[in-house]
């Protein structure tokens, strides 16, 4: 991201998959809003805090999106670690006493990025495998119906930057 930026990129979004903390089915779109910083990149780009906000232009700008596209969404908080093998069920427990949804491993690094960068970043997420039962992990499909679809809408959310103006006009 960085090189991406140092190469004159002002805007970018990302999508990937996550795993679900409560119950949402496969291949739903989300939004986080809000990313619990348990990795250790963020730290390097931002100051310590235990949460970091998504720039709400862009959420603005990827809902509408969605919202054009006639796609359902949710807005959500996400737990972003790396480390992945400690998904513990007192750790899941906590971060949903906490309010998250997702656990994915960029988010919050990626917001800090952008953050202390100055650029336009979000991020969609789809629903891959569940954590919501701990006793009966299910890997599902891995969200593999949505790879090709969210790149779409992740390039229908940059035309519709590029067509509609800068992120402050939303």
């Amino acid at each position: 991201m960085d090189w991406l930026i140092g190469y004159g990129v002002k805007e970018m979004i990302s999508t990937g998959t996550c795993g679900v903390l409560v119950p949402i089915a496969e291949n739903r779109f989300l939004v986080p809003v809000k990313a619990l910083r348990d990795e250790g990149t963020s730290y390097h780009y931002v100051a310590p805090s235990r949460y970091i906000d998504i720039d709400p232009k862009m959420l603005r700008l990827i809902e509408k999106t969605l919202l054009a596209q006639g796609l359902a969404y949710q807005e959500v908080i996400t737990w972003s670690t790396d480390g992945f093998y400690r998904e513990t069920k007192e750790k899941v427990a906590y971060r949903q006493e906490e309010g998250c949804s997702v656990v994915e491993m960029e988010c919050s690094a990626l917001a800090a990025v952008a953050q202390l960068r100055g650029i336009l970043w979000g991020q969609l997420l789809f629903t891959a495998d569940t954590l919501a039962d701990v006793e009966v992990y299910d890997q599902r499909n891995w969200g593999a119906d949505s790879f090709s679809f969210a790149l779409h809408l992740c390039l229908e959310v940059l035309n519709t930057l590029e067509k509609d103006g800068k992120a402050t006009d939303f």
